[in-house]
């Protein structure tokens, strides 16, 4: 049994040499250049800095990060899709900037359909967060609390106009018939500062994070989550689409890579091999789920074509009803 296992052993790092070398073709001697739209520290970085070192193994290259903050993560993309075409350059990409940037920012010069997913690392809930000491502890009460003629205007923040929090927000408003003041900020930290210090009331963020140490510690609340199903940490939180006029508000923010639409077919099937052989590894999947985010499941380069293209569909058909404009 001993000398089986050696040969067992044997025979899956000679398999894995040849998967890696089959999966270098066409690009060695090129560095693997990982384009990260935001400043360091972000969710998109922290994956880019997990994702790197393995890409680099897989494919036989050397890899570096390059951070391209601004305009909304547009400068990053706009240098992605003027990038190389040869698989040797990454966008660490999400529907944020990919595809919801290009509908609000006129100097943004770039569509979704300009990039193909080639991996999928995370996926995010998105969560309806409230002062703790907002009156309604539920989405129904809320929406009851909006709805109060001589009722106050409840404020929710935003990373910007445009974003996937402000036009949750506005779509929101919309399907249940009521209004909201709209306050953008520059960035994530500042809405939660102001969260807790009682400047705004509500935000529909990502459950990741800091947010959890925040629902735990009860300095926020939440009073529901976007999901299709309860949360398996946080199964106490109500679905928001359980609330009248609200059974298709399911929304998460995904986290991958993307290659420019320029990149021949072989080189992205090569590519998705090796970032499907990369999210197999144990321990990055455990630094995904202690971010607060599950790990994205498994698919082919089909089933992730088809995901993102709906998901291009389904912000537009949104952003067209809420009549959100470029400027």
């Amino acid at each position: 049994m001993r000398r089986r296992s050696m040969i067992g052993a044997g025979l899956a790092a000679g398999l894995s040499t040849m998967a890696g070398s089959v999966l270098a073709q066409g690009l060695a001697g090129k560095t693997l250049n990982l384009i990260v739209p935001y400043p360091a520290g972000g969710g998109s970085d922290i994956n880019a800095r997990l994702a790197a070192p393995e890409l680099s193994r897989l494919l036989g290259q050397p890899a570096v990060i390059d951070n391209v903050p601004g305009a909304s993560g547009s400068l990053g993309v706009m240098k992605a899709a003027n990038g190389a075409a040869d698989g040797s350059v990454l966008l660490m990409g999400s529907p944020m900037e990919l595809m919801l940037t290009p509908l609000t920012l006129a100097s943004a010069r770039y569509k979704a359909e300009d990039f193909r997913p080639i991996g999928m690392m995370a996926v995010t809930s998105m969560v309806l967060l409230a002062r703790k000491d907002l009156g309604p502890g539920s989405v129904d009460e809320l929406i009851a609390q909006l709805r109060k003629p001589d009722a106050k205007e409840l404020s929710y923040g935003s990373i910007g106009p445009g974003s996937l929090y402000h036009l949750l927000g506005e779509r929101f408003t919309q399907q249940t018939g009521t209004k909201m003041l709209h306050v953008p900020y520059k960035g994530f930290a500042p809405i939660i500062n102001d969260l807790l210090g009682g400047q705004i009331d509500l935000v529909l963020a990502p459950l990741a994070g800091n947010v959890p140490d925040l629902l735990d510690a009860g300095k926020v609340k939440a009073l529901g989550i976007a999901a299709a199903t309860p949360h398996e940490r946080f199964g106490a939180i109500p679905l928001i689409r359980a609330s009248k006029g609200l059974d298709d508000f399911v929304y998460s923010l995904w986290a991958g890579a993307q290659v420019s639409q320029r990149v021949p077919e072989e080189t992205q099937q090569r590519l998705h091999v090796a970032f499907n052989e990369m999210m197999r590894k144990p321990e990055l999947r455990r630094a995904i789920e202690l971010g607060g985010s599950k790990v994205a499941p498994e698919q082919t380069l089909a089933e992730l074509r088809r995901g993102y293209q709906a998901d291009v569909e389904r912000y537009r058909a949104i952003a067209k009803s809420v009549n959100l404009r470029p400027e």
